[in-house]
């Protein structure tokens, strides 16, 4: 039994564990097309055998969610995920995203597409990936998106349902698109909203709306894509490959975080955690409905990560000091 109780993802009554594990670090490399500004992105260099292992470490230290995306290195992640859980299908809820067109061959991602044709053949892939018949949740994975087309995707998605490929959707939304997220809300089947939030970056006005609309909050980047793990200095460099590569550690926004997050640590380890366990205490405390996704690589990030499962939730004094020295209003951020 863990100190945190299992979380619903929003009206769907699909019940997850409170931390979730963001499987897009194992996927390895995806290629972008030259025409969407080329390069990589990815999380370097990745163990096949190392992921499954961490796959199989976070069931059982409780972990039942697990989020990715089909074209995290071109169907890499979801074809692992089936690896580590096709024959314990009914112990996990699988999560995983559409609406990039890929080459899974070469790892190359080729676009955007949403239309309804276009949305039934990724899901077929992805069950297929995943081996599986369903999948628990599916959300549209474009983070800006036309919503005068959000009618014909959840159309599409509602049928998904009512075949039995998948049991809720929701978004995937970067930067927030609440007035999008608002309309696919009034839609029976959506169940979520997945959106960037953690100590450093809030987001009340998107937590408003799942309030509002009874949606899970997922939360990506809950340790600022590392900022948040305390082993990042002004002096780090990513290589070739990682999503991070150029990233200005001593200038810019990636700066300002780290300098928030130095600011933080004594508060997010005051009671014996890793920063990364403070900070994932952090989006436990915000909201009941909250469910974060830290990324991994190796069992023992598993492991560290998990742990937070029986420390619980950071105290109510420990958040108010947080809001106090970002200079928020400590109202937006309490403890729920």
């Amino acid at each position: 039994m863990t100190a945190v109780s299992p979380r619903t993802l929003g009206r769907s009554g699909i019940e997850v564990s409170a931390l979730g594990m963001g499987c897009w670090p194992i996927a390895g490399i995806t290629r972008i097309e030259p025409g969407f500004g080329g390069g990589t992105f990815g999380w370097g260099n990745i163990d096949d055998n190392e992921s499954i292992r961490a796959l199989h470490a976070a069931r059982a230290a409780g972990i039942t969610f697990f989020e990715t995306a089909d074209v995290y290195g071109g169907g890499h992640s979801e074809l692992l995920l089936g690896r580590a859980f096709a024959e314990r299908r009914q112990d996990v809820v699988l999560c995983t995203k559409f609406g990039f067109v890929f080459d899974p061959y070469t790892r190359q991602m080729l676009g955007r597409n949403a239309n309804p044709e276009y949305v039934r053949r990724a899901c077929e892939g992805s069950l297929q990936r995943m081996q599986t018949d369903y999948i628990d949740l599916y959300l549209l994975h474009v983070g800006e998106y036309d919503t005068s087309c959000l009618d014909d995707i959840c159309d599409v998605l509602e049928k998904l349902v009512t075949a039995g490929k998948i049991r809720a959707y929701g978004w995937c939304t970067w930067p927030n698109s609440l007035e999008g997220v608002k309309i696919m809300a009034q839609r029976e089947h959506c169940a979520a909203v997945e959106y960037r939030l953690n100590v450093l970056e809030d987001a009340p006005a998107m937590m408003e709306v799942c309030e509002e609309h009874d949606l899970a909050s997922i939360n990506l980047a809950p340790l600022a894509m590392g900022l948040l793990t305390g082993k990042i200095t002004q002096t780090s460099q990513f290589p070739q490959g990682d999503v991070r590569h150029g990233w200005n550690l001593n200038a810019g926004s990636e700066a300002e975080l780290l300098k928030k997050a130095e600011l933080l640590r004594e508060i997010l380890t005051s009671d014996g955690r890793s920063v990364v366990q403070g900070a994932l205490g952090w989006l436990l405390a915000r909201n009941q409905r909250t469910i974060p996704i830290p990324g991994f690589k190796t069992v023992a990030q598993v492991e560290e990560n998990a742990a937070v499962l029986e420390l619980g939730p950071l105290k109510q004094q420990q958040m108010a000091e947080i809001e106090k020295l970002l200079q928020r209003d400590s109202a937006q951020s309490r403890a729920v």
